[in-house]
């Protein structure tokens, strides 16, 4: 389980993200609908970046290792206005 910690101006927020919900959304980003229409609204806007095609094979087992880190920080950073940001696995 991914855990998103926040913590703003005298509040806290705890965001619990499980494994299924990730490889959903490594699901929805790997897909080829999906690419074509983030591309066609950053066209849109006018901007010239390409969002690049990501295949389900290359994210896979950047999942599977994510489970066997459990505890690792990934982020953890505080802004000048006190604002923390704590990421861990």
């Amino acid at each position: 389980m991914l855990k998103v910690k926040v913590k703003a101006n005298d509040r806290r927020f705890y965001i619990p993200v499980p494994y299924a919900l990730l490889y959903l959304g490594s699901l929805l980003i790997s897909s080829k609908r999906i690419n074509r229409l983030i591309n066609k609204g950053i066209e849109k806007n006018g901007s010239k970046f390409v969002f690049p095609e990501i295949k389900r094979k290359d994210v896979k087992p950047l999942l599977d290792e994510f489970s066997k880190y459990r505890g690792l920080v990934l982020v953890e950073t505080t802004t000048k206005d006190g604002t923390e940001v704590k990421i861990k696995l």
